[in-house]
């Protein structure tokens, strides 16, 4: 009752509060709701959009933000527009804007020289490197990993993983055998050619997305404008699950769609290694992201699993998007209940610098074959430090399962309501989206949406996708659900 009469009081609030929920909240500070002033993108942010434009791309900018005055769950731009963000730095924020434990750390003064001399941390570690990764990724690790790798980025995670495993690959072909300078590999490596650089491929899904430089890009097929004019490597593409919902109403029709997409998976790559392209490894994400946030089984990724471990597979798990604690998991892949770890898993994003964790035996043993010059930042890995203890402390994988399931609930609640313009609602924690029925529709649902206090993302071709910061609480939730409605009876 109480929800309900807040809800009334906002609706006659309207555009004041952006039909917010009027709620306090100590990690948004003073905000307790949205407050629009203008249409978005305002009139500062097309002024700062045309001048940056004039010296480097401005074709993506949404808005200019003011990270002085955004706080917790809300995103401030610069024409004083106060929304509720649940997108969070294209899913990226753990603790939403400017968090207290987070400011406290930076402001350290023994932090101080990490910014001052940027140490390039796999030939100059700092002095505490060693006991941030053990306080930090390795406090947090996937079951069945015990080592990591840091780098800067999603994209140079997965890229330097998939060099990873290619290099395990091999070394179980070769028996583990020790190559040197005279041996044959040595000798046609540097003239790209086999032996030295194999005949190799790495699988992947159609519909995935795993970064966008010149390697990975050869596994990303969520869009075309990724991949146009670039080069590609003739690498096995697998089908992914296209799941129908709601998910109980079509059991049989979605255990057959994933029995048929195992079955190509094990075909590929026996017509791979046939034309001696062998597969050496294969990279999935738990959720399709920027694809359209496709779902699939614990059943068929078990039987993934399956089918790479018989066939000496490398099996790498991008969680750079659905990673730290955004499905109700610290890792997505954990609620399969693999007999059997990932030789691989990816991380960046929430984590706020790349990598990639493994176990002891897919460790490259000759020193520089994993390597660049920062080897990530020490600045961030002590970012890590605060944030899994701060998500400990505060059990926000815990809330954040609570809040996605006030979001999920109410997203099918709107599908109900809204069956024409609303469909497929799923999501696992905060991680979460609907389909609408054209592209079209999506676009103009997203910025009414945005003009009404809640900036929210786009995926695939038509669906919308939350991804709110782990500090997102059912209230917010909520706040979001009914500007939703009202943006929707609007179309």
């Amino acid at each position: 009752m109480a929800c309900r009469l807040a809800t009334m009081r906002c609706r006659l609030l309207g555009a004041t509060t952006g039909f917010s929920r009027v709620f306090s909240n100590g990690v948004d500070g003073s905000f307790k709701a949205p407050s629009m002033k203008t249409s978005i993108p305002g009139p500062k942010t097309k002024e700062l959009v045309a001048e940056m434009d004039k010296i480097t791309d401005a074709k993506m900018a949404a808005v200019f933000a003011d990270y002085d005055r955004s706080k917790g769950n809300y995103l401030v731009d610069v024409d004083g527009n106060v929304m509720l963000d649940v997108f969070c730095q294209i899913a990226s924020l753990p603790l939403g804007y400017n968090h207290d434990a987070i400011l406290e750390a930076v402001s350290k003064k023994e932090n101080l020289s990490g910014l001052a001399s940027r140490a390039s941390m796999s030939v100059f570690p700092p002095k505490d490197f060693v006991q941030k990764l053990k306080s930090s990724l390795l406090t947090c690790a996937p079951p069945g990993m015990s080592q990591v790798t840091t780098m800067m980025c999603g994209s140079c995670a997965n890229e330097n993983a998939m060099k990873a495993a290619l290099m395990w690959y091999m070394d179980n072909k070769r028996g583990h055998a020790d190559l040197g300078p005279d041996s044959e590999e040595f000798k046609t490596a540097l003239y790209n050619k086999p032996p030295g650089c194999p005949n190799l491929s790495v699988l992947s899904f159609d519909g995935a997305f795993h970064g966008r430089t010149f390697g990975v890009l050869s596994t990303t097929h969520s869009k075309p404008i990724h991949k146009l004019d670039i080069p590609a490597f003739d690498w096995p593409i697998a089908p992914f699950p296209q799941l129908k919902y709601p998910l109980e109403d079509h059991v049989t029709e979605n255990k057959a769609e994933e029995e048929r997409c195992l079955q190509r998976v094990a075909e590929l790559i026996d017509e791979y290694n046939a034309r001696e392209k062998f597969v050496g490894a294969a990279i999935v994400e738990p959720i399709q992201s920027e694809g359209g946030d496709n779902h699939a089984s614990p059943e068929f990724f078990k039987g993934l699993r399956k089918i790479l471990q018989d066939k000496g597979v490398a099996f790498i798990v991008d969680e750079v998007q659905t990673g730290v604690g955004a499905t109700g998991h610290m890792w997505a892949h954990e609620s399969w209940g693999l007999d059997n770890p990932p030789e691989f898993v990816t991380f960046s994003k929430k984590m706020q610098l790349g990598g990639f964790y493994y176990s002891e035996g897919c460790r490259p043993r000759q020193a520089y074959r994993i390597f660049n010059t920062w080897m990530g930042d020490p600045i961030r890995l002590m970012l890590v430090d605060v944030i899994i203890k701060e998500i400990r402390a505060k059990n926000l994988i815990k809330s954040t399962r609570e809040a996605g399931n006030t979001l999920l609930t109410g997203l099918k609640n709107l599908e109900a309501k809204f069956p024409s313009l609303v469909s497929n609602a799923r999501g696992s924690g905060t991680f979460c989206a609907f389909d609408c029925p054209t592209i079209a529709t999506r676009d103009a649902i997203v910025s009414a949406v945005k003009n009404k206090g809640v900036f929210v993302g786009p995926a695939g071709d038509v669906a919308v996708r939350f991804r709110p910061a782990l500090i997102f609480q059912p209230h917010h939730a909520e706040l979001c659900i009914d500007v939703f409605e009202s943006a929707l009876k609007e179309q």
